[in-house]
């Protein structure tokens, strides 16, 4: 039977395609009995195992479980565009936020106004987003030549839930610090965009001077926590984009974190 079968394909098949215009019901049906695995079901596949590898990267960059590093990984670049351009990082934001200004609402203020929330600016008031769309969102080497001229454009827009944190804060009391690793020299367009994107009425504003430069953040950030203490300040909340924000010595009662899987300082 197998054997006829052919002979018939083959007997037709020359006089199939002689024909001017191809009709393809002269052939035998079905041609194909059983699909395979199409390219596309491969590429899907290959496409999910890719996102699960990027999002437990992503995961162990906010956990603190990475070694340092540089860019991310080449791989992951459309992952993490996706991720910061997408619903994603503005539902995780927001999570840190109301978290944050949940404890906030449950601490009991002394009313001496030594009781202090710190926040970083980069990241975590202010949004690079802007900058890093142009610079494959941390698939480039960090140049500070370059996002020094972005910084001095004093445009970077308010990360909104943060705003909102922050005004809460102030609404209940807090006294607010603003502990950041921008130059000194960086004071006027740090708050004229600080005032820009909303920002205001907050108690301190710490820049790195002279002598801090070179500093990893980690001990810059901690001395300076260290001089808080001593002047009799009570760290109760310290919000940063990252670790070397909130860790070292001197730390906030709860320290909050929120996501950043561009760039690594520190």
């Amino acid at each position: 039977m197998a054997s006829l079968r052919l002979l018939l394909l083959f007997s037709i098949l020359p006089l199939a395609f002689s024909l001017d215009t191809f009709n393809s019901h002269l052939l035998p049906r079905p041609l194909i009995l059983e699909y395979p695995d199409t390219i596309e079901t491969r590429f899907k596949e290959f496409d999910e195992e890719l996102r699960l590898q990027c999002t437990s990267w992503r995961f162990a960059v906010e956990a603190n479980n990475l070694g340092p590093w540089k860019t991310i990984p080449p791989e992951c670049a459309e992952y993490v565009k996706d991720y910061m351009m997408g619903r994603a990082y503005g539902i995780d934001v927001q999570r840190v936020s109301k978290e944050a200004g949940a404890y906030a609402k449950s601490v009991e203020l002394s009313g001496d106004g030594k009781d202090v929330w710190i926040f970083d600016v980069d990241e975590t008031l202010l949004s690079h987003l802007p900058y890093y769309s142009e610079h494959s969102y941390g698939l480039e080497l960090f140049d500070p030549v370059k996002f020094d001229k972005w910084v001095e454009k004093a445009m970077s827009p308010a990360i909104e839930p943060s705003l909102k944190l922050y005004e809460e804060l102030l609404g209940l009391g807090f006294k607010v610090f603003l502990l950041t690793g921008r130059s000194e020299s960086q004071r006027g367009v740090t708050v004229e965009n600080l005032n820009n994107a909303g920002f205001q009425n907050w108690d301190k504003l710490i820049l790195r001077a002279s002598e801090d430069h070179g500093k990893l953040a980690t001990i810059y950030k901690s001395e300076k926590r260290n001089e808080m203490v001593k002047e009799g300040y009570r760290i109760l909340g310290n919000s940063g984009d990252q670790w070397s924000d909130l860790l070292g010595s001197s730390p906030s009662i709860r320290s909050f974190k929120l996501p950043n899987p561009m760039y690594y300082i520190p």
